[in-house]
């Protein structure tokens, strides 16, 4: 990000001198490496309070309005996009037209000293007659790709209607469940009532985001894997045996309850009602 065009951005928002100066102070606030300061020409400081707002900010103009623009008058089909912070994805209805706008994004980030991922920027086929398309000429299932921690796939529904199936990133869940085995093993011996209501807390939240329309399994089996990890703990708590699941069974039961579906699909969730 460039800090030139980031202000420009920011003081159509904000008139206060004093909120400007403090925003150029966190841009020019530099990074440690080993020890060294270094002074930072592009981006925002990373980890700092004001980065989202000010990414935010950023894209709102180079990415949000310009996009509004080109669906009105460049596509000649369904244009859709979604975008959090840095992260987007867009669907175009043609593939000419994806293509076309593949192009012209990149040269809207180089005017601004932005650069598209090579890694994480693809196009890939995905959608209602994907599957079908591909199958007629000879190649493999559709692409899946991942945003916002869950891998997206192209699927059919019971009724034989297309779906778009949405699975927890494998990446994310070895994550956590590292960083709660190292936290177990560290408060091994504290009350089990004190482990159960931490453990607990924690599920909770990874329910109220990853509880989607058709993610159950996937969570079914982090709770199980989950549930393994405290048996383990147990075990190295003494020698006694005490691992049996019958005796551990009820206490899982109690802290651990099995997933359920949190949020509504897609469609019921976007619906708007007018008063009558």
């Amino acid at each position: 990000m460039s800090h030139e065009w980031t202000m420009k951005f920011v003081q159509h928002h904000v008139a206060d001198n004093r909120i400007l100066r403090l925003i150029q102070k966190w841009l020019k606030a530099g990074v440690l490496e080993e020890g060294e300061w270094k002074e930072t020409a592009m981006g925002t400081p990373q980890g700092a309070v004001i980065s989202p707002p000010l990414a935010n900010v950023h894209l709102h103009y180079v990415f949000d309005l310009w996009v509004e623009a080109w669906r009105r008058k460049e596509a000649r089909g369904q244009v859709v996009v979604v975008r959090y912070a840095d992260d987007l994805v867009v669907g175009c209805q043609y593939r000419a037209e994806a293509e076309r706008f593949w192009k012209d994004f990149q040269e809207r980030s180089a005017k601004f000293g932005l650069e598209l991922h090579t890694e994480k920027t693809r196009l890939l086929e995905f959608g209602r007659f994907a599957a079908e398309t591909r199958r007629k000429r000879g190649e493999k299932k559709p692409e899946t790709f991942t945003f916002l921690g869950f891998t997206h796939q192209c699927g059919t529904s019971r009724r034989g209607h297309f779906e778009v199936w949405r699975r927890m990133a494998n990446k994310r869940v070895v994550a956590k469940l590292k960083q709660i085995k190292q936290t177990l093993r560290r408060r091994m011996h504290e009350p089990l009532d004190q482990i159960g209501a931490w453990l607990q807390s924690v599920a909770r939240g990874f329910y109220q985001y990853h509880a989607v329309p058709g993610n159950l399994p996937t969570m079914s089996t982090s709770r199980e894997r989950l549930r393994r990890l405290w048996r383990a703990t147990l075990r190295h708590r003494s020698q006694r045996r005490s691992d049996q699941w019958a005796r551990i069974g009820p206490l899982f039961a109690r802290w651990l309850p099995p997933p359920r579906t949190l949020h509504p699909y897609p469609g019921p969730r976007f619906d708007a009602t007018h008063p009558r």
